[in-house]
């Protein structure tokens, strides 16, 4: 399952890592838009299975963010 980016901004924060158990509905990447926070959440869980952006890029809307399996 791919979480993606659900606007474009910068990746704040990064909340997980790879082998990380998440949970539906957790935050996994807070991006930061026009001075705002947004946080992105798993829509299932699921074990990471990679991260695709770091801490101070840039995530273009719809960007794969974090995989989970």
């Amino acid at each position: 399952m791919q979480i993606k980016a659900i606007m474009a901004g910068n990746v704040w924060k990064v909340l997980v890592k790879p082998g990380d158990t998440v949970e539906s509905g957790q935050d996994v990447v807070i991006l930061e838009s026009m001075k705002m926070e947004i946080p992105i959440t798993a829509e299932a869980g699921g074990t990471v299975k990679a991260v695709h952006v770091n801490e101070g890029d840039f995530a273009n809307e719809e960007e794969v963010l974090v995989e989970l399996e």
